[in-house]
């Protein structure tokens, strides 16, 4: 498939820079309780572990998995930065990324399967569903926002800092004391 075919296929909804993107596919019969261990594999698995905040695909706010209509269905949710191309290619060019989905997608209807990744690549666009409608509540890439905590990380080592008082003082930086006092 071709950057063109997928921009016939991209998300419906964007929010500035971030797009959504929405998988959803049938289970195979008798294939929940193997999906759900897959499932809890993926959530073991380094980057994706609650407090990790290290998925290897850099562009992505979060992503989720979901079981519904009795473990009969599954959904993957997600959202990105970035021209929709450039995630694709992430996807599909992660090692690591697909391996952990391959593992999970082997227990829906229709999949066939590594190593053939043009195969991968048709399958998990052809179970896309763009949003009726997506909103956010905050703005900002995940680079921003990440870049975002680490100054306050360190703006906050500078108050903790014993001799931050005196120079704290100067009027320019009330703002930023203001910011810090929430």
């Amino acid at each position: 498939m071709t950057a063109a075919d997928d921009a016939a296929i991209a998300p419906g909804r964007s929010v500035g820079p971030t797009s959504e993107f929405s998988l959803f596919f049938r289970v195979k019969p008798g294939e929940a309780a193997p999906l759900r261990a897959a499932l809890t594999s993926l959530q073991d698995t380094p980057g994706y572990r609650p407090g990790d905040y290290g998925i290897t695909i850099q562009t992505i706010h979060e992503a989720r998995f979901v079981l519904f209509d009795d473990d009969t269905r599954l959904a993957f949710i997600t959202s990105f930065d970035g021209p929709w191309e450039a995630y694709m290619d992430d996807f599909f060019t992660s090692g690591p990324t697909l391996a952990l989905f391959d593992a999970v997608f082997n227990h829906v209807e229709g999949y066939e399967g590594l190593p053939d990744v043009a195969a991968v690549r048709s399958f998990v666009l052809g179970a896309e569903q763009g949003a009726a409608a997506y909103a956010r509540n905050y703005g900002g890439t995940v680079k921003e926002i990440r870049k975002a905590q680490r100054v306050n990380a360190a703006f906050q080592a500078v108050l903790d800092h014993p001799q931050a008082a005196e120079a704290l003082q100067h009027p320019a930086l009330q703002p930023l004391l203001d910011e810090a006092a929430d």
